[in-house]
Order: structure tokens, then C-alpha cells, then sequence
């Protein structure tokens, strides 16, 4: 099972490119998806406008703020995810409330801090 990564970055002072490591240490594969091209630590990162079809996601964890969600909603919401993982500065109660409709699980938290508890 997969965690896409939505709003990934090349830029190592992100929280998204934090994430990716930290991911990638824990065992757990990584998809990155974003707006610019480049690698992670070795993935490349999908453009999130071509609407990448991405098999058995198990977590989406997104790092864009809600005011670029809403064109994201349906296309997050195609993968299927058994979660969506909004992390600190991406909350967004419309989106919440729509992917809890789809039957997936919403958690307002960390993926960082989830990690290192053992919560992920």
C-alpha cells in the first residue's frame, strides 16, 4: 500500500520533502505528487495536473493549504485512499466533511508526529 504525497517538493526545508524521508525510513512506499517537477530522494514527482492514476493507495498526506484544494477534491478523492492525513496549516472542513462522505478516514494530525509515536 502507498502514501501519496500531495504537494511534494524538491526543496529539503519543506515539510512534504521531511515527510518523504521520514516515510521512506519507516519502510512505508511513497508516491510524491505535486506542481513542479524533480526527484525525492530518488522518486520522482508526478504533476498532479495530469491526474496520475495511482493503484491501492492506502494514505494520502497533503501539504497544500485549503485555498489550493478545491481543484485537487475530486481527483484525491478518485484514488481511494483509506486516509487523508491533513497536516498542520491544510485543514479544511469542507474537504473533511467530503472524503468522511466517500468513507474515508480524516485525520487532522502530523505525519511527522505520527511516525515517530508509532501512530502511523
Amino acid at each position: 500500500m502507498k502514501t501519496v504525497i500531495i504537494g511534494a517538493t524538491t526543496n529539503p526545508s519543506r515539510y512534504a520533502f521531511l515527510a518523504a524521508g521520514m516515510l521512506l525510513e519507516y519502510h512505508h512506499e511513497i508516491v510524491p505528487v505535486g506542481v513542479k517537477r524533480g526527484e525525492v530522494l530518488g522518486h520522482s514527482i508526478l504533476d498532479i495536473s495530469s491526474k496520475p492514476a495511482i493503484p491501492d493507495v492506502d494514505t494520502v498526506t497533503l501539504y497544500i493549504g485549503p485555498r489550493h484544494q478545491p481543484e485537487w477534491y475530486d481527483y484525491i478523492l478518485s484514488l481511494k485512499p483509506k486516509r487523508i492525513i491533513f497536516n498542520p496549516g491544510t485543514e479544511n472542513d469542507e474537504f473533511e466533511k467530503r472524503a468522511e462522505e466517500n468513507g474515508i478516514e480524516v485525520l487532522e494530525a502530523c505525519t511527522l508526529v505520527m511516525l515517530r509515536s508509532g501512530q502511523y
